[in-house]
C-alpha cells in the first residue's frame, strides 16, 4: 500500500477526528468547558499542526526578548517524551534540576538556554501554572509562557500565537491520522498572531501566505538563522568551512535542519534520520559513528538532539571522542517583528 492510498484510507477517521475537535472547541467557546485564568499574563506558542514548525526557537526568542526588556519569564511544557509523569521543577531560575529524560528534550534545552527562566513541565498546564504561583510566591514572573499549547485550552492565555511551517505546507491539508492537522483549520480563527515559519523560498511560501489571509489575523513571516557549530567537548574546533558531515537527527522536519546546514556551508554527504523526539542507544550512536569514520566525515546533529543525547553522560562521551557538533539556529523575522514585540509587551497591561 502506497502513502497515498493509506492517507485516503484513513480520511474518514481524520473526518470524525476533526469532528470531536470542532465540537471540543465550541464547547469551549461557549463556556460549557470551563477555562482557568492565571493572575499572570499568559502567552501561549503552538501549532496546529504535527512535527516540527520551529515553535520551539521561538519560545526561546520571546522568553529572551522579555529578559532583555527587564521581564522575568517563566515556561510551562507539556515537556514531551519525557519519562516522569506530572507537575516537575526543570529549573528554578538558579539551577538545572532535570535533564531531558525527566524534562523532555526541547524543554531541558529551553531551560540551559534561559537559565534565569522558572521552567516547569505538567501535562496539564494549569496545575504547572498553580505549582508556579504556590511554590514561587516570593519572586513570581512577569509573564508566563506555553510551550506547545494551542490545543490546551484549559487555561486563558492573553496571546496566542500559531506557527505554521512555509516548508511542508500540504501539512495543513488533511485531519489526523491521514494528515497532520491536529484540528480544523478554522481553528486559527483563535489566534491572535499567526508566523509563517521555515521560509526558505518566498515564492512558494506565496500561496500559503494567501490561504491563511483569509483568517484576518496579523501574518508574520520568518526563517531559520542557523548560528555556528558548536563542538559537543566544549573545545575549540578548526575552521568548518571544508567540513564534510554526517548529519543526523530525531526530528520533525529533517529537511530544515539540512537546508540550515548548507545555508552554514556545511557539506553534507551522508544522512542518518530518526522518528521525532526518538531516544538515541549505544548501538544507535556507535553506528552513526562508524559509518563517519568509514567515510571519513564528521557527526552533526541539531541541538535539540545534543540535549537528548548529553543526559546520557557514556553516550556524550563516545560523541565528543568523535569530534561530534550541533548547530545551534534562531528566528529571524522577514517582517512584523515590531509587531510582535508590541503585542508582547502590551499584554503586560493585565
Amino acid at each position: 500500500m502506497t502513502p497515498g492510498s493509506a492517507a485516503i484510507l484513513l480520511r474518514p477517521v481524520g473526518a470524525l477526528y476533526g469532528m470531536a475537535m470542532s465540537l471540543r472547541n465550541r464547547l469551549y467557546d461557549r463556556g460549557i468547558f470551563k477555562s482557568w485564568r492565571s493572575p499572570i499574563p499568559v502567552v501561549s506558542v503552538g501549532n496546529i499542526t504535527t512535527g516540527g514548525t520551529g515553535k520551539t526557537p521561538l519560545v526561546d526568542w520571546i522568553v529572551k526578548f522579555y529578559a532583555a526588556s527587564g521581564v522575568p519569564a517563566a515556561i510551562v511544557s507539556r515537556g514531551y517524551g519525557r519519562r516522569t509523569k506530572g507537575v516537575q521543577l526543570v529549573s528554578d531560575g538558579r539551577r538545572l534540576l532535570l535533564g531531558s529524560r525527566d524534562a523532555g528534550d526541547e524543554t531541558a534545552m529551553l531551560a540551559a538556554r534561559n537559565p534565569g527562566a522558572i521552567v516547569i513541565v505538567a501535562e496539564q498546564r494549569v496545575e504547572g501554572v498553580q505549582f508556579l504561583m504556590r511554590e514561587f510566591a516570593g519572586r513570581l514572573p512577569g509573564v508566563i509562557v506555553l510551550d506547545d499549547a494551542f490545543q490546551h485550552r484549559k487555561i486563558v492565555r492573553d496571546l496566542d500565537i500559531v506557527v505554521v511551517n512555509a516548508g511542508a505546507p500540504e501539512e495543513i491539508d488533511a485531519m489526523l491520522p491521514a494528515g497532520r492537522l491536529r484540528e480544523p483549520l478554522s481553528g486559527l480563527a483563535r489566534a491572535d498572531l499567526i508566523i509563517i515559519s521555515k521560509i526558505t523560498d518566498e515564492t512558494k511560501a506565496a500561496p500559503l501566505l494567501a490561504r491563511l489571509k483569509r483568517f484576518g489575523k496579523p501574518l508574520l513571516r520568518s526563517r531559520i538563522k542557523p548560528g555556528g557549530l558548536v563542538k559537543v567537548d566544549g573545545l575549540a574546533g578548526a575552521s568548518e568551512l571544508s567540513m564534510k558531515a554526517l548529519a543526523f537527527a530525531g526530528i520533525g522536519a529533517p529537511a530544515g535542519f539540512l537546508h540550515s546546514l548548507d545555508e552554514a556551508g556545511v557539506m553534507v554527504a551522508a544522512t542518518k534520520f530518526f522518528r521525532d523526539h526518538e531516544p538515541y542507544t549505544e548501538a544507535t550512536i556507535r553506528s552513526i559513528i562508524a559509518e563517519s569514520k568509514r567515510q571519513g566525515l564528521v557527526p552533526v546533529t541539531t541541538e535539540k538532539d545534543w540535549f537528548r543525547i548529553a543526559d546520557d553522560p557514556a553516550l556524550a562521551a563516545v560523541l565528543a571522542d568523535a569530534g561530534c557538533r550541533y548547530l545551534a539556529i534562531e528566528p529571524e523575522f522577514l517582517d512584523g517583528a515590531e509587531i510582535l514585540k508590541s503585542t508582547l509587551l502590551s499584554i503586560l497591561a493585565r
